[in-house]
């Protein structure tokens, strides 16, 4: 069974598809989804997705983009949100410097706060990251506890960043532009981060893997990242499918025994 472990259900252009998307990627073999919220709204919708279908788990958070937005009422949204049973991450947070980089100082206060939550109701987190690899690692090393886990989504740092993240208890995720054939970085970084600390998603419905790719991404084109990364290793596709589904239950503490 393959693990897609960041999808966004909750968008409009898979929820008012959600049947037919759910539906397909378990035909797929995709057996398991995280659900990942970016703001209140979104958050309080992959909860009831994920009540709605048992094979769909929700993350809930705030992101960077929203951080201009975010006021004390959002963060306790969220926080009264991370006792649901089936809410098993806190994400999307972090930092994002492509669109703004006049906000910096209010992403990274965010993205703290939401730490602090995380390390109170004892989730891992799901960290987005976009030209600010260093600010996060600065913020990862001075507050995320050691205890704490978490998840480099869609990494699109180098090699080099990815073994910071890897020494600071994190694992890398890896989607559909590891399968472009121009994507020389995201191949190296499937090439050295170790299997045990690998995940694999879609992030859809974004960034849609080739063959797919500028086409409507779902979780039932997840095998295709798996596929590739075992052809980059030089390992079984199998053994992709079942190392990054159990890292993946062991990161979000979701059973995929059934």
């Amino acid at each position: 069974m393959y693990f897609d472990s960041h999808v966004h259900l909750n968008d409009d252009l898979l929820f008012n598809d959600l049947e037919n998307v759910v539906a397909a990627a378990e035909a797929a073999g995709v057996r398991r989804m995280i659900c990942v919220g970016y703001d209140v709204a979104s958050s309080e919708r992959a909860i009831a997705i994920a009540e709605t279908y048992k094979n769909v788990y929700a993350a809930v958070g705030l992101h960077p983009e929203n951080a201009h937005r975010m006021n004390d009422a959002d963060f306790e949204a969220i926080e009264r949100m991370l006792s649901h049973p089936k809410v098993v991450a806190v994400g999307e947070i972090g930092l994002d410097r492509y669109w703004d980089k006049t906000k910096l100082e209010v992403q990274i206060a965010a993205f703290i706060r939401q730490i602090e939550l995380a390390d109170k109701y004892h989730k891992p987190i799901c960290v987005h990251m976009r030209e600010a690899t260093m600010e996060t690692i600065s913020v990862l090393t001075a507050h995320k506890p050691s205890s704490m886990r978490g998840v480099m989504h869609c990494y699109g740092g180098s090699p080099e960043s990815a073994a910071d993240f890897l020494r600071l208890g994190m694992f890398i995720s890896l989607a559909g532009p590891v399968t472009f054939k121009n994507a020389r970085v995201a191949k190296a970084v499937a090439a050295v981060v170790p299997l045990d600390r690998l995940l694999i998603e879609t992030d859809a419905p974004y960034l849609a893997p080739d063959p797919y790719r500028g086409k409507r991404n779902e979780s039932k084109y997840v095998p295709l990242v798996a596929a590739e990364i075992a052809r980059i290793k030089g390992i079984a596709v199998e053994t992709v499918e079942r190392r990054t589904s159990e890292n993946a239950s062991s990161l979000f503490n979701v059973d995929i025994s059934r």
